[in-house]
């Protein structure tokens, strides 16, 4: 999941340079509710784990 927002976030790079600012502005939107999707699911995860070992 982290791999599909470090590719949007480059897509919204790539259309800022390019003008385009609408398809920047939904790609860095994307890229940034992935971003926080990745984190919470890691720390689901942890949590996890950490209840699990005790």
């Amino acid at each position: 999941m982290l791999s599909w927002a470090l590719i949007f976030f480059v897509l919204a790079i790539i259309a800022a340079a390019f003008g385009f600012g609408g398809i920047a502005s939904a790609s860095a939107g994307i890229a940034q509710i992935l971003f926080v999707v990745f984190i919470v699911l890691f720390l689901i995860s942890l949590v996890y784990r950490a209840a699990r070992r005790s």
